[in-house]
């Protein structure tokens, strides 16, 4: 997985953006942050998941996904190994964390035009 991989994957999913925070790329819908680049270095990625899904994707793939330390990891907040990981791996977590952070009338939009 590169950089710009993630990028592309995580500008994929409906009405993404790209801005920045705090000098790194993080990846919005509206105002919410569901992905971040470059933190803490750049052979990192973040996804913002719950810790549930934290704990399921740490489960499934413990070489790729870390909790964020300190508070942030104990609230889901989840390092991504980029050297690690796989388009097929980061998609769905890309997708969790957008789902996040989306409103609910857009996720059932979605859901709807995938059916």
């Amino acid at each position: 997985m590169t950089p710009d991989v993630f990028r592309k994957l995580a500008l994929s999913l409906p009405d993404a953006v790209e801005s920045s925070h705090m000098n790194h790329p993080d990846f919005r819908l509206g105002k919410r942050v569901f992905a971040t680049l470059g933190y803490p270095s750049r052979e990192w990625g973040m996804v913002k998941l719950t810790p549930l899904q934290q704990s399921q994707f740490m489960a499934a793939f413990p070489s790729t996904f870390v909790p964020v330390p300190g508070k942030w990891g104990l609230g889901g907040s989840t390092n991504v190994k980029l050297r690690s990981a796989t388009a097929r791996v980061l998609r769905p977590a890309l997708f969790e964390a957008w789902r996040n952070v989306a409103p609910r009338a857009l996720v059932a939009q979605v859901a709807k035009a995938a059916k």
